[in-house]
């Protein structure tokens, strides 16, 4: 069955860039208000553009990975419009002839099936500056403002509030895994816009809202759900519905207008005088092309075809690139032999997707910046396989390690960690203690076999956790045995 929605989304990922897309100005975050704008930024009478390579760059990476064509020649137009923090009063945006046409991104829905979203476009552009409100005033910070942006247009291919997460999602982890944005949403790095419609009984699409400026998954789709319950009510009452950008106001979960909705021509755009046309040679696309990472649906059937791993940890695993990339310096440390290979990798995953995973959420702090790296976590997954600590005490050794920067023998050695694996200790351990427990071992001769655990609990007491706990159930039933 068709379905009644029809949503298209628009995406504007900022460029990992030194600095802007026409000027020399610092593109970082977190500076003094106005202490990153140059001429051309505060838009100054005489001020020229020019264009940034690696912003170029950056958006010939995305379209190669998506399949799309990168054109080797492009324009950029000016869009204009007066906005508080626009201060050139127009946008450097392209519109004809943009850098990226076509292309796709896969996504994955809950069921583990795959649907094609078609890209109409992907271009460059710039950021405007940003407005806050206090006291009763509005103030303007153009630090933003000639931020490179590439925005990615999907066709309205996306049929359902929860698909279009799913696409937003894997765009955002594309683009965070080419590492040409950041994807830091609170920063305004990644920037979702929707557009909305319900179909007629002729199954066409109907008036199309846009809300705006979404920088939550979550809110994504919460905004996408009122705004179709919003559209059908209207339709259902017999009204007909507005073509209007709206805003999402999270704290009562529901759209509301911001302005009438533009369409190009309101936009008047013309191409800009001052930036020549972009041109982009075979040989570079070529050149960017060879050097692109492997694209994760890749590293995702390449990670479960190479150790052994099931789609869902591979999956997770590829969830960023730098997790992916630790996982497997983790197995080189390791080496183990082809016919252990699967079984290691499976508890290397398990610990990085678990014990590491919560650490690194906890702190912020993605693999490539934990303090525990792979090389240590290496060292403490062969303590547990040779039988040096049990995985309880490992994971309170990692909690150090992750303090410390210590690696797991250093801790081992001085907190006197290493397990008890003598068998004639623990033969002579548990003799005393079936001893000590008559009524318990005779129950357990009768048939309850549950008390098995009765007395390896003891002998891990009596040894304060040291004992290898394999080893001691092991002694403890041949004991009771005889």
């Amino acid at each position: 069955m068709t379905s009644p929605i029809v949503i298209g989304l628009e995406i504007h990922a900022q460029l990992k860039t030194r600095t802007k897309i026409f000027s020399p100005a610092s593109a970082l975050y977190c500076a003094e208000p106005n202490a990153q704008v140059r001429e051309v930024d505060g838009g100054l009478p005489g001020a020229l553009p020019s264009l940034n390579r690696a912003a170029v760059e950056c958006a010939v990476q995305f379209g190669v990975a998506v399949g799309g064509r990168v054109n080797p020649r492009s324009e950029f137009a000016r869009k204009n419009y007066f906005y508080p923090d626009l201060p050139k009063g127009y946008q450097i945006s392209q519109y004809e002839y943009p850098v990226v046409s076509g292309g796709a991104i896969v996504v994955e829905d809950s069921k583990g099936g795959e649907k094609s979203v078609g890209l109409i476009r992907a271009h460059l552009e710039e950021d405007a500056g940003k407005l806050a409100h206090e006291g009763g005033a509005s103030v303007a910070d153009l630090n933003r403002a000639g931020v490179p942006l590439l925005e990615i247009v999907s066709e309205p291919h996306i049929f359902s509030a929860a698909e279009a997460a799913a696409y937003a999602k894997t765009v955002h982890a594309l683009v965070r895994w080419l590492d040409i944005c950041d994807g830091n949403m609170q920063e305004g790095s990644f920037r979702m816009d929707a557009n909305i419609s319900l179909r007629d009984k002729k199954g066409n699409p109907g008036v199309r809202c846009e809300i705006k400026n979404l920088n939550s998954f979550r809110f994504l789709e919460q905004a996408l759900n009122y705004e179709a319950e919003r559209q059908a009510e209207v339709l259902q009452s017999g009204g007909t519905v507005t073509q209007q950008t709206l805003l999402f106001d999270p704290a009562r979960g529901e759209t509301r207008p911001m302005r009438g909705k533009e369409d190009a021509e309101d936009y008047r755009y013309f191409p800009d005088p001052d930036l020549p046309p972009l041109l982009i040679s075979e040989e570079t696309i070529a050149r960017i092309k060879e050097s692109l990472p492997v694209l994760p649906r890749a590293r995702r059937r390449m990670l479960a075809e190479k150790y052994g791993l099931n789609g869902y940890d591979a999956g997770l695993l590829c969830a960023a690139r730098e997790l992916a990339d630790y996982f497997e310096k983790t197995l080189a440390e390791l080496a183990p032999a082809k016919e252990n290979l699967a079984a290691v990798a499976k508890t290397a995953a398990n610990w990085i997707l678990g014990d590491l995973a919560s650490l690194m959420n906890r702190h912020s702090l993605s693999a490539k910046a934990a303090p525990v790296n792979a090389k240590a976590l290496a060292g403490l997954l062969r303590a547990i396989g040779e039988g040096v600590i049990s995985g309880k005490t490992a994971k309170a050794v990692l909690e150090t390690m992750w303090k410390s920067g210590e690696n797991a023998e250093a801790i081992i050695a001085r907190e006197g960690l290493r397990q008890i694996s003598d068998e004639g200790e623990l033969q002579k351990l548990a003799e005393e203690i079936v001893r000590a427990h008559p009524a318990q071992a005779q129950e357990y001769r009768s048939g309850k076999e549950k008390l098995l655990a009765f007395f390896v609990g003891k002998i891990m007491s009596a040894t304060k956790g040291k004992a290898n706990p394999a080893q001691a159930s092991a002694i403890i039933k041949k004991t009771l045995a005889d």
